[in-house]
């Protein structure tokens, strides 16, 4: 008999083989823009019959992707209800049950024919649903090229959820869009119906930006240099990773910091615990670092900050250390040293300083505490403005330097996604 996953790669196989349509593109793009009240970065989603607009929050790290199906004027036409005994409901719940049990569950009559139930979880604020079904429905796409006026339409797979879950999320978002890692994620199911590499290329701003799946072409500005130079470090793979065993994010590792070009004694031989790594996170506003890094970074920060002239001032929340902007001072380079000496994320002043107010700005980088589950959460303030490109074929990550160095921005790139029109 065959083991429970050896059934589950078979079954898997056959799913997306059985119900995914191959489209014939080469890319497909999600504009971006960011709630300047709650920081989360959202993205618009036409789906169902009629098509219905949605806006739903960016979670890059998010196990699926589930809506608020009630906040629909008319139910979808196209909807259809996935069953509790079906391959989609295993690919779905496959991040959080055992396959055997699932395959034993069949076995029992009463639940053959019932809905596939799905609890998804509100990244934000932490919520699990306590009820959801799991339903295919159309989804219309854009097309990166810009010569072609339409996108495709395609079956995806995304759980209704109740509204309670909506709560903690920006106004008008109805629901969230995970790119994790998991089978049942917005982005696998993306890339099983692409016939393109599998690569997510991703740019905010602090207004607006893109995400990218497939090949981000080179013939478009200003995506053709950047692209060219983006360093590369490779995804940590976490399945020993005993305190989160199921992780869909993505992780890197980070062996050391340097703040203003001198090494920070952290007493550790690495940052990166359990092979878990820093993870990459469009949820968590700025970065996090465990209590016991935290302390270390700011006092070897405030020392650099000082050493170059700039004026501490008092601490505004959620921040742990402030500065006077008067003057335009010069700012200590943050480096996260990646895999060796040679490769590193240099975080400059726009990355890693706040501008909370007129006269006070901030260091972007906050207190974990001390039973944070991962040493360091590389947050989206940081990622701001930075070309990310994740490949899950040679299972690497790129990034760029920061793309005001060039007088360029992510939003530059949501000039392009936005002469793109879905289809009707």
């Amino acid at each position: 008999m065959a083991s429970s996953s050896s059934l589950f790669l078979l079954l898997s196989f056959l799913f997306f083989t059985l119900f995914h349509v191959q489209i014939s593109a080469s890319s497909l793009i999600l504009p971006v823009t960011k709630d300047s009240a709650t920081l989360q970065y959202l993205t618009t989603l036409s789906y169902g019959t009629p098509l219905v607009p949605t806006n739903l929050v960016l979670d890059l790290g998010g196990s699926n992707l589930w809506i608020d199906c009630a906040s629909r004027n008319a139910p979808s036409s196209s909807s259809i209800s996935v069953p509790h005994r079906s391959i989609q409901c295993l690919t779905a719940k496959s991040h959080e049950i055992e396959t055997q049990a699932w395959v034993t569950s069949l076995s029992n009559p009463e639940e053959l024919d019932q809905p596939c139930q799905i609890l998804s979880q509100n990244s934000i604020t932490g919520t699990k649903s306590s009820e959801g079904e799991l339903v295919q429905d159309l989804i219309a796409l854009k097309r990166w090229k810009l010569e072609e006026e339409e996108g495709p339409k395609s079956q995806i797979l995304f759980a209704c959820s109740p509204t309670l879950l909506l709560k903690g999320l920006a106004s008008g978002a109805k629901g969230i869009a995970g790119l994790g890692k998991s089978r049942s994620s917005f982005t696998s199911q993306i890339f099983d119906s692409l016939t393109t590499q599998r690569k997510m290329s991703f740019c905010v701003s602090s207004s607006s930006g893109v995400v990218v799946f497939g090949n981000m072409g080179y013939e478009f500005q200003p995506s053709d240099e950047i692209l060219r130079s983006l360093t590369f470090t490779p995804l940590v793979t976490t399945t020993n990773n005993q305190k989160n065993p199921n992780s869909q994010e993505y992780f890197i590792n980070v062996n050391s910091v340097k703040i203003g070009g001198k090494k920070v004694s952290f007493n550790t031989p690495s940052l990166s615990q359990d092979g878990n790594g820093a993870m990459l996170s469009t949820v968590v506003p700025f970065t996090t670092l465990h209590s016991s890094i935290y302390e270390i970074f700011e006092s070897a920060f405030l020392k650099a900050a000082l050493a170059m002239n700039m004026a501490k001032v008092e601490a505004l929340a959620p921040f742990g250390l402030c500065f006077s902007s008067e003057g335009n001072p010069s700012v200590p380079i943050i480096d996260f040293v990646l895999q060796s000496e040679m490769v590193k994320w240099s975080i400059h002043g726009r990355n890693s300083m706040v501008q909370v107010n007129e006269k006070v700005m901030c260091l972007g980088f906050l207190d974990g505490g001390v039973d944070a589950k991962n040493n360091i959460v590389i947050g989206g303030f940081q990622l701001e403005d930075v070309l990310v490109q994740i490949d899950l074929d040679t299972n690497m990550v790129g990034f760029s330097n920061s793309l005001l160095m060039k007088q360029t921005s992510c939003s530059d790139f949501k000039r392009l996604a936005s002469s793109m029109v879905a289809a009707e």
